[in-house]
């Protein structure tokens, strides 16, 4: 009899809102185990799934979290912070206090899972930390894994938005050649106004109708900011004028949508956001409007997360079947 393929069990660490978790969850796999340092992102994650385990208290801390009681899980996942490698940085890579692989190395070493995915910004594969990929890549072979990394782009998943990501996945070298990648679905996603008209129009604006039809493109990367700075807003300069191009005004986030004589360019609330990076409308967001938003614009695209893992769980099933047949 083959196992049943909804057994595979997993640990992620930097869970952030639940973007990963959530593709996880949707290819089959479940958590034992979630890691997140913020305080409203953890909330997010007990809101959405009360029977999740999500680590409190000093274990929050990936530093200081102990991944002895978790070895022999199947897969360890992560979106560890990307400012250490990101263009928009200093990029001080392995220099940067941020930097948590090394923490993610030493967490491997005490689950020793048969598969491992982790989520980063695509300055990861910038020439300057070439060096660094190589350390990565061997330190996993004396660990027992076959490493890979691979440049998606989120609108390759039905995704409306160009939101580029490295994933990172090792397998255990036995298990390695059942994996592959991955491809892109071949259908353009919906367009921003397409994506985002009923709720644009929940209130009864009246220039909902003209907004879509403007709001013909997907969505430039949503930027998610950081605790250091303020309100929320949708990025940098050339992002706001993307936006702008788009009939959206990128300088906030609304607290609800446009009312029916609204005039002017709208801004979004965090619900569209939320659905423009792949959430389900029914995913809640602990805390204000800024803390909301920022989980939102950090997190990784759930049908992006799903697809991968998805192949992972196959890659893992294909040779326990494979075995059982024997």
């Amino acid at each position: 009899m083959i196992p049943n393929a909804n057994t595979l069990t997993s640990v992620e660490l930097c869970a952030g809102a639940g973007g990963q978790a959530l593709g996880l969850e949707n290819a089959g796999f479940t958590h034992k185990a979630l890691v997140e340092i913020d305080r409203h992102c953890r909330e997010t994650l007990i809101l959405n799934r009360p029977e999740w385990h999500v680590a409190q208290d000093e274990q929050a801390d990936l530093k200081h979290f102990d991944g002895t009681p978790y070895h022999g899980i199947d897969l360890l996942a992560g979106g560890l912070p990307c400012p250490p490698f990101s263009v928009a940085g200093k990029q001080l890579g392995q220099d940067d206090e941020r930097n948590l692989f090394p923490d993610a190395l030493r967490i491997i070493d005490e689950t020793r899972p048969q598969a491992i995915m982790i989520e980063n910004v695509r300055g990861f594969l910038g020439a300057v930390f070439t060096d660094y990929r190589k350390y990565l890549k061997r330190q996993l072979s004396l660990l027992g894994y076959t490493t890979d990394w691979h440049l998606f782009n989120a609108s390759d998943f039905g995704v409306p938005q160009l939101r580029p990501r490295v994933v990172i996945v090792a397998i255990q070298k036995d298990k390695a050649d059942h994996f592959s990648w991955p491809t892109s679905s071949e259908t353009n996603p919906p367009t921003v106004g397409e994506t985002l008209f009923d709720l644009m129009a929940e209130r009864g604006w009246h220039g909902a109708a003209k907004w879509r039809n403007r709001a013909d493109e997907i969505a430039p990367t949503i930027v998610g900011g950081s605790k250091k700075h303020g309100g929320p807003d949708l990025g940098p300069t050339r992002a706001k004028r993307a936006w702008a191009s788009l009939g959206v005004d990128g300088m906030g986030i609304a607290n609800e949508a446009p009312d029916k004589d609204f005039v002017g360019m709208p801004r979004l609330t965090v619900r569209m956001v939320a659905r423009l990076q792949g959430f389900p409308d029914n995913w809640a967001f602990s805390g204000r409007k800024t803390p909301a938003y920022r989980q939102v614009g950090n997190a990784f695209p759930p049908p992006v997360a799903e697809a991968v893992a998805s192949r992972i769980h196959a890659a893992l099933t294909v040779r326990t079947a494979i075995q059982v047949i024997a």
